[in-house]
């Protein structure tokens, strides 16, 4: 995975331009980034299901399947903003897009931040009209750093697949609990794939990973996923494709959880064993987002009742039977098998490491999930407390 800093055109899939800049939203950093296709190109994306979706998200469900890129203001979701907001966020694709020289309807636009605040446009307009065209070939490092909010660091990503290449760069670190796909992440390839294709493919790659992390349990209004392939390096097998991109994907939301809002640590919940793969991910899901078991980790606390505690809240799932669960930290099992103070003192040892692995088994059936999270620290609720102020 790249640090954000290390993006060249051997690691950039072809045919893709993009500027980026500082439109008054952030002080000093860039706060505004267009990545666009030169030729036209498929595309699939996934949105937000929050009743209070902002005017991007809104505008960018209206899209096609042959979007060719996306444009992202960062620091501002220009979320409740009535009808303003939504004139506005027009006016900022309408004019993206003619920098682009593409279709308005050919362009996603996504935006993050404060909710509840207009977009300053008078500054934003004059920062618009010094942008230079043609746009040059896009850096996508300098595109991942522009979209961060409360990030420590830019988020990207880049693999091979045949001849073509997949970009991934994502920000976020909080208010992620992923219910579709998540904060905002965007992915990039010359690999030539159908629109229907496309669309299938990253529905099931978001689900396995964007839609299996989550760091606070609290679903943005903002979120946006999607995927842009130009074509230019000719077909890949979709069977390996389909494997890169889980992989770039992966690599993205293990980089957003190990940097959630104020942690330490990484948790990775795997959950097998039971009825289904749904009911794995409702398992997996309720141990990471539990406030005890992240604090239990935080202290390195090999408390593993926190764990059966998180478990046994799922009053409905009636099949699950203590006496059949096993519960492991690492490679060592706390839960049939009671563990002396030794056993603890190692597993402590464990959990004093970066990441964190707890792993479950129902014993039911087959049914598999990994969700991936982080623990809960002072950090985070002091982030938060002071995050408008």
């Amino acid at each position: 995975m790249d640090d954000g800093t290390t993006l060249t055109a051997h690691t950039a899939p072809r045919g893709f331009r993009g500027t980026t800049a500082n439109l008054g939203l952030k002080d000093g950093d860039d706060d505004f980034m267009i990545v666009v296709s030169e030729v036209p190109a498929t595309s699939a994306a996934v949105y937000t299901r929050s009743r209070f979706a902002g005017p991007s998200v809104l505008l960018s469900r209206q899209s096609s399947a042959d979007c060719r890129g996306v444009v992202v203001l960062s620091r501002n979701a220009n979320v409740a903003t009535g009808q303003t907001g939504m004139d506005n966020a027009v006016e900022v694709r309408l004019r993206a897009a003619e920098l682009a020289g593409v279709p308005e309807q050919q362009l996603l636009i996504a935006s993050t931040g404060v909710i509840g605040r207009p977009y300053p446009m008078a500054t934003i307009r004059s920062g618009l009209n010094e942008v230079t065209t043609p746009l040059p070939q896009a850096d996508f490092a300098a595109a991942a750093r522009a979209i961060m909010t409360t990030d420590t660091r830019s988020k990207t990503v880049s693999l091979r697949v045949g001849d073509a290449t997949v970009v991934g760069i994502a920000k976020g670190v909080g208010m992620i609990e992923p219910n579709m796909a998540t904060l905002l992440t965007f992915f990039f390839t010359d690999a030539q794939v159908d629109a229907h294709d496309l669309d299938v493919i990253f529905r099931r790659v978001i689900d396995r990973t964007f839609n299996a992390l989550s760091i606070d349990t609290d679903t943005s209004t903002s979120d946006t996923a999607a995927v842009f392939a130009n074509g230019l390096a000719g077909a890949v097998d979709l069977t390996e494709f389909e494997s890169v991109l889980h992989q770039a994907a992966l690599a993205l939301v293990r980089d957003i959880a190990s940097d959630g809002e104020g942690a330490s640590k990484l948790i990775e919940v795997r959950v097998t064993g039971a009825r289904d793969d749904a009911q794995a991910k409702r398992v997996g899901k309720s141990i990471v987002n539990s406030p005890l078991v992240k604090t239990a980790v935080h202290g390195a606390d090999p408390n593993w009742g926190r764990v059966a505690m998180a478990i046994g809240k799922l009053e409905d799932e009636t099949d699950i039977d203590p006496a059949r669960v096993s519960i492991h930290f690492g490679d060592l099992e706390l839960y049939p098998t009671l563990t002396d103070d030794t056993g603890l003192a190692k597993a402590s040892a464990y959990m004093k490491g970066t990441e964190v692995v707890i792993s479950v088994d129902l014993h039911i059936a087959e049914g598999t999930f990994t969700v991936y999270g982080c623990d809960l620290t002072d950090g985070y609720v002091r982030i938060n407390a002071d995050y408008t102020t």
